[in-house]
């Protein structure tokens, strides 16, 4: 059986050229990253009146089993395609750190790929290289005004501006810098995230053109002075180098899926510790060229989902028409309690317990008033049993749900699917966000723990209620929020699997990010920079002296 890369490499590839007329751009529209790559800068008053219709795929909460969302979002849109509906696919940049570490990429699967794969995975067209050239760009300045003299009375106690790097490094969580004499700088207590946590990244998703993200950006508060006021990047009066650094990172990149539907990457924020959808310019302009638009968003659809759903939705101006929540057998049967080790073998009293998750999420979904549908991502070891057990228990909540067996077929093995995504899409829908913007940040949270989560409610450490407090002073007690949590649960604990009842969400601290517009909502033990497994994917990946990769995936 040939690995994704392998199929990626053995793919045609259509001259971007090509890709670009097909998306219906203008020569103007889009300059060429080399042969199958461009990046694309179009108005936002550009093309159509009306933009098309926005298919939001999500999931259940991931398992090491593997849910396989990106590459059902990629067959869906390729599957739409062959349906004869017009479609563009947008999805988020990969990262170097799961694509180095456990996680892998994110660029689909098997047929259902999106191309050139090894260049995405990697360095793509730099955006992410710049975002950390940005950020870090930032932090030096911080420390060199603090060195020198110090004119805007910053505690270096009371900075939440760290540095960044897009790599899972967890001995850099803390660090201590500006030791080595008086011309090194001001010793103090440091860290570094990774660049998918960074405010910026945030930023560039938001933005709708470069003088939004420059407002953004000066907006930043870097941390506080000795008076507990806040700093702002304005303050430093970098904001217009920091912009200059993300000048082309800001244009949507172009690429195509192996059944050379057009795509759009960009962006690409993590959703277990930030808002985990791509970017706002790249989903408009895909809505502005094409009849529909499949994109998702990251991990389940207690993260990545609900996000996508109450923060990106009035940004972008457009609620999703059909919401498709990804499942497969081996994931639910884990979520059931079976091992890892075990879940090829048919266990359909595992699969029942574990169907209590994807009830959760069908549960959460629907409250939004937007058709929802199920895609159970078909594996070769699923028995037609299980996959009727999941059938059914979708009907139960008045949900219909269809096999995607992109991977080994591409968009063919998603034509049910596609037919039923295209007839959900003309349903009227009634899209009711979860809260209201004047909620204060905790109503907010119990929203999203009681009605997402399935859980009892919230408490707050002294700290974040310390925080809150301060906060409502300044007004920032009313910004949507960011939950950072595991992804792997519907709780703030990675080990309760399935649909656990009556926990509490513990929150930790609020970090707030004015340039994006939000409160981050630290809980549990979630960290912002992830750490490498016993045997990172980085010990398979090799080149050979004709510069053809294997072993990435």
């Amino acid at each position: 059986m040939q690995t994704d890369i392998e199929i990626a490499q053995a793919a045609e590839v259509w001259p971007i050229e090509k890709i670009a007329e097909k998306a219906g751009l203008t020569p103007a529209e889009w300059e060429p990253y080399g042969r199958d790559k461009a990046k694309i800068s179009v108005d936002e008053t550009a093309h159509k009146s009306e933009l098309g219709k926005l298919v939001l795929v999500t999931s259940i909460n991931p398992t090491p089993a593997g849910e396989g969302k990106s590459t059902v979002t990629v067959g869906l849109a390729d599957a739409l395609n062959g349906i004869g509906q017009q479609t563009m696919v947008a999805l988020r940049e990969p990262s170097l750190g799961p694509v180095m570490g456990l996680k892998g990429g994110a660029t689909g699967g098997g047929y259902a790929q999106v191309v050139p794969m090894a260049d995405i995975n990697l360095h793509f067209t730099g955006d992410f290289h710049a975002l950390t050239s940005a950020h870090n760009t930032l932090a030096a300045v911080i420390d060199n005004s603090i060195y020198q003299g110090n004119p805007l009375h910053i505690d270096p106690r009371r900075l939440l501006w760290k540095r960044a790097l897009d790599v899972n490094d967890r001995a850099l969580r803390h660090v201590t810098i500006g030791l080595g004499g008086p011309t090194s700088g001001v010793p103090r207590e440091d860290g570094f995230d990774i660049t998918v946590a960074s405010e910026l990244m945030a930023i560039l998703t938001l933005s709708h053109d470069l003088m939004d993200m420059k407002a953004r950006i000066e907006r930043i508060v870097i941390g506080y002075t000795y008076d507990k006021e806040p700093v702002t990047v304005k303050d430093l009066g970098v904001a217009g180098a920091l912009t200059t650094l993300l000048k082309d990172a800001i244009k949507p990149n172009l690429v195509q899926t192996l059944a050379q539907t057009p795509a759009l990457i960009h962006g690409g924020p993590f959703a277990n510790i930030a808002q985990g959808t791509n970017s706002i310019r790249a989903t408009k302009t895909a809505l502005q060229l094409a009849d529909y638009v499949v994109t998702e968003a990251g991990f389940g659809a207690d993260l990545g989902g609900e996000k996508f759903l109450d923060f990106k939705t009035p940004l972008l101006g457009k609620h999703p028409d059909v919401i498709v929540v990804v499942a497969t057998v081996r994931a639910l049967k884990m979520h059931g309690g079976l091992p890892k080790t075990a879940l090829t073998e048919p266990d359909e009293q595992a699969l029942a317990t574990g169907l209590a998750n994807l009830g959760q999420h069908l549960q959460s979904m629907t409250r939004y008033g937007v058709p929802v549908i199920v895609a159970v991502n078909r594996f070769v070891t699923d028995t037609p049993e299980e996959i009727a057990m999941v059938e059914a228990y979708a009907r139960d909540f008045g949900v219909q749900a269809y096999v995607a067996d992109v991977w080994a077929k591409g968009g063919a093995g998603a034509t049910e699917l596609a037919s039923a995504v295209a007839e959900a899409a003309q349903v009227a829908s009634d899209f009711k966000p979860l809260y209201e913007a004047d909620d204060d940040a905790v109503v907010k949270i119990e929203k999203i723990v009681q009605t997402i989560y399935g859980g009892a409610g919230v408490e707050l450490s002294d700290k974040a209620a310390k925080q809150l407090r301060e906060f409502a002073k300044r007004g920032w007690d009313k910004l949507p929020v960011i939950m950072a949590k595991t992804q792997y649960s519907l709780s703030d604990d990675a080990k309760k699997l399935g649909a656990p009842k009556d926990f509490k969400i513990h929150v930790r601290e609020f970090i707030p990010k004015l340039g994006a517009g939000f409160l981050v909502v630290m809980t549990g033990t979630v960290l912002t920079m992830p750490g490498l497994p016993s045997h990172p994917a980085a010990y398979d990946i090799d080149i050979d002296e004709n510069g053809r990769i294997t072993g990435l995936f």
